[in-house]
């Protein structure tokens, strides 16, 4: 009986569970970015400090201190300022008071003089056409082969700017008789002043200009006369200019206008009224051609032989007076 008693004795089998880590929540992430917020707001602030003025810094300390005293001292609307650090406050930061609706603040703009402007313009470009007057002077005077034609340049301002004019002499014509070819002297005078003009930005006008005597084959301004002549002669005197170097840019204008403008007007056929008008325009002539439409820009040369035309020197018609041109 006691053998059996041991057979039927059950086995206990103890197993004994150890306790694990309990699973990590998010929380370490929140602490985390707030430490790497104050961080980055006590560098900023750091930051802040060392570049602020000290006048700037004792500003900010009165203000904190006293904002609603600060606000009414430097002309702010009370305790409407005290909300922000910026005076005014809002999305508005030109605003003078912070309990202002929107709509209720008059707009400031900063207006600018612009007559006075281009009254300092205009100025300095005349002072700058006086240089080149002075200038051109200079070149005659220091000159030995301009001396003999001296006489017979004039330097003039202008309401459209510096004006060189090359008039006629009895004894000294710029061109042959009754035709466009330059004579020798004139060329290197042309040319020596296109070097000249070469280093002025200004744009250029060249006007012809002839006396009243008319020609013999020209029949009530049907055949080839002065109009013609003026114009083909401020041709010329073009091309002169662009072989000094003048670039072909800076001719704005060429046109003829025959005995309609005489220099000598108690004396229409007196030889200085033959002559040629080189235009240094100033910034007003400019705007006032470029304004116009080209029809009355090409008004003044009073045919279609004047400004535009580039042709060369036509065929010289026979004249009644050989030295009248």
């Amino acid at each position: 009986m006691a053998g059996d008693s041991k057979k039927l004795q059950p086995i206990i089998i103890k197993r004994i569970k150890k306790g694990g880590h309990a699973a990590h929540g998010g929380a370490w992430k929140i602490a985390y970015a707030d430490f790497v917020t104050a961080m980055m707001a006590f560098f900023l602030l750091m930051w802040l400090l060392g570049s602020t003025t000290e006048g700037d810094k004792k500003g900010i300390a009165d203000y904190f201190s006293n904002p609603l005293r600060v606000a009414l001292l430097s002309g702010g609307s009370g305790s409407g300022d005290s909300s922000h650090v910026v005076k005014g406050g809002g999305t508005d930061v030109t605003r003078a008071g912070g309990q202002v609706k929107k709509g209720d603040i008059a707009t400031t703009k900063s207006t600018i003089n612009l007559a006075a402007m281009r009254a300092e313009q205009r100025a300095a470009e005349a002072g700058k056409l006086e240089q080149i007057k002075k200038q051109m002077e200079e070149v005659l005077a220091n000159s030995p082969k301009f001396g003999a034609i001296k006489s017979q340049i004039k330097l003039d301002m202008t309401p459209d700017g510096l004006r060189i004019q090359i008039v006629d002499e009895q004894s000294r014509p710029m061109f042959d008789s009754g035709s466009a070819i330059v004579k020798p002297y004139m060329r290197e005078l042309l040319q020596e002043i296109g070097a000249v003009l070469s280093e002025v930005p200004n744009r250029l006008t060249l006007e012809g200009h002839t006396d009243a005597q008319p020609f013999a084959g020209d029949r009530n301004g049907l055949g080839y006369g002065n109009w013609e002549l003026s114009a083909d002669r401020a041709n010329a005197s073009r091309r002169e200019l662009l072989g000094g170097g003048l670039p072909a840019d800076r001719i704005l204008r060429v046109q003829g206008l025959a005995s309609s403008v005489p220099f000598e007007r108690d004396n229409p056929l007196k030889p200085s009224n033959r002559r040629i008008s080189i235009i240094v325009m100033n910034r007003d002539a400019e705007d006032r051609f470029f304004q116009k439409s080209p029809e009355e820009a090409a008004a003044p040369a009073q045919t279609a032989a004047s400004a535009a035309s580039l042709a060369e020197t036509p065929t010289v018609p026979s004249i009644s007076n050989p030295n009248a041109r």
